[in-house]
């Protein structure tokens, strides 16, 4: 089944429909940052950087469905929140535009839980209308990642519309693996000692597969809440950025001091350091073979951050592969109901 992928940042989600049996034939992404990695790992995908309101509908192939985030920093929680009133937020229309031109039997979109916010309420019933009126029924729901075979707390809008010629809409699937901890994820990388970097990554550095972490000073932001989660719990969310990225549990829990305020604890057992860039990977559930190419270490956090985690893509996906099957296997058997007889119109059987 042939796909594409808008707003596709490293693949994150592409990878987990490949491995539903998705075939991505063309993807989109203009952070220059970004495809070197994309490229690498997706081999068979035709990458365009264009800006997406550059790229025509019509110089996309055909394709039976379309999966993408568009940006979520208009409706993050914890940036300016500007929403649709945000150039960024405003790139959801040209999301409706290609999947209204290219009517797809489906599509997926992922995005922050804070467009669900009260503030955006308006702007967000108004994109769930705009793709009804296109001719899809549509369901969304925040789900946490989780609850479907992530050992990581991160909860994420999806939003999935079915082609009214389907018949019927998205059942989102049941939790079926929560409580995976960081402990299933990486504890085996704790006899790999990573690599400390301030900002440029050299070529050494590269032959370590990722295994290096953001070495720089913590803000007060960053001090105002506990960073680490033990062994035996999930991670906190794997952010867009390094400064930001959890620590590694080998540290103790940061201690309270007052509010908005903690400290590293002095007689932790081993020192204080953020999880490393395949640490973060592990935990958003990439595999080991997916290489991540940068020249500053920031933006091998970025890549990660945003991606959405690959095994719950697999899990959406292949919810989705298996809707869809059935539809093309209904038309198939309905086709095969319609002879040609000799001298005589066609006719059912």
């Amino acid at each position: 089944m042939d796909i594409i992928s808008l707003f596709s940042g490293c693949g994150g989600l592409d990878l987990g429909f490949s491995q539903a049996n998705f075939n991505i034939i063309w993807a989109s992404e203009y952070d220059k940052s970004i495809w070197d990695t994309y490229e690498l790992n997706h081999p068979k995908t035709f990458l365009d950087r264009r800006d997406i309101r550059e790229i025509n509908s019509w110089e996309i192939p055909k394709c039976l469905g379309i999966i993408g985030g568009p940006p979520c920093q208009s409706w993050s929680e914890a940036g300016a929140g500007r929403g649709i009133n945000d150039d960024r937020g405003q790139l959801f229309y040209d999301y409706i535009r290609i999947v209204e031109d290219k009517q797809p039997l489906f599509f997926l979109a992922e995005n922050v839980s804070g467009i669900l916010a009260q503030k955006h309420i308006k702007a967000f019933t108004n994109i769930l209308n705009q793709f009804r009126h296109i001719g899809y029924e549509v369901s969304y729901q925040l789900l946490n990642v989780n609850d479907f075979g992530v050992p990581q707390d991160r909860q994420r809008v999806i939003i999935v519309g079915y082609h009214h010629k389907l018949g019927g809409i998205f059942d989102f699937p049941k939790p079926v693996q929560s409580g995976l901890t960081i402990e299933d994820a990486i504890y085996d990388l704790r006899l790999i000692e990573p690599v400390k970097i301030k900002d440029k990554v050299t070529e050494y550095h590269r032959l370590i597969s990722n295994h290096e972490y953001l070495d720089t000073s913590f803000s007060s932001i960053y001090m105002s809440r506990n960073r680490v989660r033990s062994w035996n719990e999930p991670s906190f969310t794997i952010q867009a950025g390094g400064r930001h990225a959890p620590l590694h549990p080998q540290a103790n829990k940061m201690i309270f001091v007052e509010k908005d305020r903690r400290i590293f604890d002095p007689n932790s057992p081993k020192p204080y350091r953020r999880l490393s860039v395949r640490e973060c990977a592990r935990i958003q559930t990439f595999p080991d073979d997916f290489v991540f190419t940068y020249n500053h270490i920031n933006n091998g956090y970025k890549m990660i951050g945003n991606a959405v985690p690959v095994n719950f893509a697999y899990i959406l996906a292949s919810k989705i592969f298996l809707d869809i099957q059935e539809y093309l296997t209904t038309l198939e058997l309905d086709s095969k109901k319609w002879v040609a007889v000799p001298k005589q119109s066609a006719y059912h059987v």
